[in-house]
């Protein structure tokens, strides 16, 4: 159920779509604290933080098969080195002594598995990760439509059929582009001291993986965000500024989840051999929310754009001096 205001469809006066410089015309009118407060509104009466924990479960359980999926590709292709690879960068991800310990362990044993449990591996992992990122699609066009207005999805068969569609399309820019954001500096570690890198290719993989995450994933966010909701939406370059937000608080979700880890000093001691898991799960919730929060961000910009001042219905139980200090405010 949604409370915010219905998302006219905007467009140009010549019938052209929205783009980046219609965005940036309509923040310098509203304002950017105005368009980032009302933002948050329409987040928050858009079911977002509801629809953020779902996706983030689906997103931790797409993670940890792949995982697996990985682990059995190394052991199927009797490759020491790429076991080695995958499981020395989840180790350094990982915090907690008991959790390294067992994800690496896992990892490894790719070296001592034969080819049919390798397939296995690789056949359940993947199938389990494929239907997860499926799921997970779907549920980015539930939280879109409501945080836009839309109180009912497409019928079942074309919203799955989409969000399969959209997890075959995205799944390698999303993929390459969370592994270089996120696990970037301890897989490059790895690949340099498993392949024998030199510094100056080890720097150079520490400087490209930023541009190149970023503007990957910026563009797989940009294309959820057009196809998603159930409504015609703007051009790629005006949808660009609420993926480009998601994707800069996400990258602060991970960069002060990281701080809080390594500098409390007490979260693997906590949580023990789970730790690894509460990182996961945390860091899927914080990012689940900043991707719906840049959602929420192009709505309320295209809402200014159509003259929807309001991000939220007017409150049918508040009382008339209620809505009248509502009004004021």
């Amino acid at each position: 159920m949604t409370t915010a205001t219905r998302v006219p469809v905007t467009v140009e006066y010549d019938g052209d779509e929205l783009d980046a410089e219609d965005a940036w015309h309509t923040i310098r009118r509203h304002g950017a604290v105005q368009l980032l407060t009302q933002s948050f509104i329409r987040f928050r009466y858009g079911d977002g933080f509801t629809n953020s924990r779902a996706l983030a479960l689906q997103i931790a359980l797409s993670v940890v098969p792949f995982l697996l999926a990985l682990t059995g590709l190394a052991a199927d292709l009797d490759e020491g080195r790429a076991a080695g690879v995958v499981a020395s960068t989840v180790e350094e991800l990982t915090p907690g002594g008991g959790g390294t310990e067992a994800v690496g362990n896992a990892l490894r044993s790719g070296d001592d598995a034969d080819d049919e449990a390798g397939e296995l591996a690789l056949g359940f992992g993947l199938g389990f990760a494929l239907i997860s990122m499926t799921t997970a699609m779907a549920q980015v066009e539930r939280g879109s439509n409501r945080i836009y207005g839309i109180p009912r999805d497409r019928p079942s068969f074309h919203k799955y059929g989409r969000a399969a569609v959209m997890m075959a399309v995205l799944a390698v820019p999303v993929g390459v582009g969370f592994m270089l954001l996120v696990a970037g500096s301890p897989l490059g570690r790895s690949l340099a001291d498993t392949y024998g890198w030199s510094e100056s290719q080890l720097l150079w993989w520490q400087v490209l993986r930023w541009p190149t995450g970023l503007t990957l994933t910026t563009f797989a966010i940009a294309v959820l965000l057009d196809h998603s909701p159930r409504r015609r939406q703007p051009g790629l370059s005006w949808l660009a500024l609420g993926a480009g937000v998601g994707v800069l608080f996400t990258m602060l979700a991970s960069a002060s989840l990281a701080a809080y880890i390594h500098l409390s000093g007490s979260f693997g001691s906590v949580y023990g051999p789970l730790a690894g898991v509460m990182a996961l799960l945390l860091w899927c919730y914080l990012s689940s929310i900043a991707l719906f929060y840049g959602t929420a961000l192009a709505a309320q910009l295209e809402a200014f754009r159509a003259g929807v001042a309001e991000p939220i219905e007017p409150d049918p139980g508040a009382t008339e001096s209620q809505r009248l200090s509502s009004d004021r405010s």
